[in-house]
């Protein structure tokens, strides 16, 4: 007669079912792992095969949210362009212009050291067949048209050319976009550093540099009127 053991319960795998995600979260989802294989692989060596099975969803789930991969690469360079753009914008909206130079910079090397990806996908700037995307040189264009608004205004005031200010804007802004890329290699030093060489060198010149150049407070007054007061 077969005697009957008590279950135990300790030999059971005791599985908590595995939480769904709403259409959002599974967007963002996509969205996310999509970012870092398009900064690891580029566009055309990014399949939707491989997204879907890091994401852990099957193909179709890709097509239903994006369309396609261009769709989502879309997305994607969309979404990393709203976020630099902000941060670079609203540093140059206030304060005095030391402060607009020093912020401009901090902006660009903060958003390159917290989303890595993303920058390298708008730097490689990869196109697609069905639309056109933006990219990073949009972006620098951007900066620069805002950086031209402003030093137009800071010329005329103290007297300058105003018409010579696309000529600096490209200067200042190229400037600040090429280190940046060069620090995004080596990380050294760090990215405060960095931006308050940059500005010692955009305000100074190389004739009146700081050999100890610090970041400056919003509310910084230049010494000796040198530089122009904010719109």
């Amino acid at each position: 007669m077969a005697i009957s053991r008590p279950t135990d319960k300790s030999d059971e795998v005791q599985r908590a079912p595995r939480a769904r995600m709403t259409g959002a979260q599974r967007r963002l989802q996509l969205i996310e792992v999509a970012r870092g294989l398009f900064a690891e692989r580029g566009f055309e060596a990014t399949s939707i095969e491989e997204i879907a099975q890091r994401a852990g969803v099957s193909k179709p789930i890709v097509y239903e949210h994006f369309g396609g991969k261009e769709g989502l690469y879309a997305v994607v360079v969309d979404r990393e362009m709203e976020t630099l753009l902000e941060m670079v914008t609203s540093s140059l909206s206030k304060n005095r212009s030391l402060y607009r130079i020093q912020q401009v910079a901090l902006a660009l090397l903060t958003y390159m050291e917290e989303r890595t990806d993303g920058f390298r996908i708008l730097v490689r700037g990869d196109s697609t067949n069905s639309s056109e995307t933006a990219t990073y040189s949009s972006l620098l264009n951007d900066a620069i048209s805002q950086v031209e608004h402003i030093l137009a205004g800071d010329f005329e005031r103290r007297g300058f050319e105003p018409t010579l200010a696309p000529l600096y804007a490209q200067a200042l802004v190229g400037m600040v976009s090429v280190t940046a890329q060069w620090w995004l290699d080596v990380r050294e030093p760090s990215k405060e550093v960095v931006a308050a060489h940059l500005v010692n060198l955009c305000w100074n010149g190389l004739t009146r540099l700081d050999s100890h150049p610090e970041l400056v407070g919003p509310d910084y007054v230049e010494p000796d009127h040198r530089a122009p007061e904010s719109d």
